[in-house]
């Protein structure tokens, strides 16, 4: 009954070969660090639960947290994603206030997000280390 607007436009399902401009990358980096950061909540909730339990649960996570490598790979994995998804929060409040909303703006405002980004998470890096 309804009929495609234009039925002899090309179909193309192979992901690897759409290549996304850096606007568009740095919003779906936001969403995937938005999800990050919810499951990883889980563990920072466990731990601020476990240290604030007794005087043996702070040592116990003060202790894993220097000493073990996965324990502090979580931790620079959670303050990183929280990182990207403030930056690029940031980004899209300048876009809703209608802020550098052109292509121009917009390819700009990616790369500062990347930019103070990669400076924030080694900074992280630096001190979860």
């Amino acid at each position: 009954m309804y009929k495609a607007v234009n039925s002899k436009r090309p179909v193309n399902l192979d992901l690897s070969t759409i290549h996304f401009p850096l606007p568009a990358l740095t919003s779906i980096a936001h969403r995937i660090t938005g999800v990050i950061l919810f499951v990883g909540l889980i563990f920072a909730f466990w731990a601020l639960s476990k240290s604030l339990s007794s005087p043996a649960g702070f040592n116990a996570v003060s202790s894993a947290l220097a000493d073990n490598f996965l324990a502090k790979l979580i931790a620079w994995g959670l303050l990183s994603a929280l990182a990207f998804h403030f930056v690029a929060g940031i980004k899209h409040l300048l876009m809703d206030a209608d802020i550098g909303v052109t292509l121009e703006g917009g390819v700009k405002k990616a790369q500062i997000t990347v930019v103070v980004s990669a400076v924030l998470i080694i900074l992280a890096g630096v001190w979860v280390w």
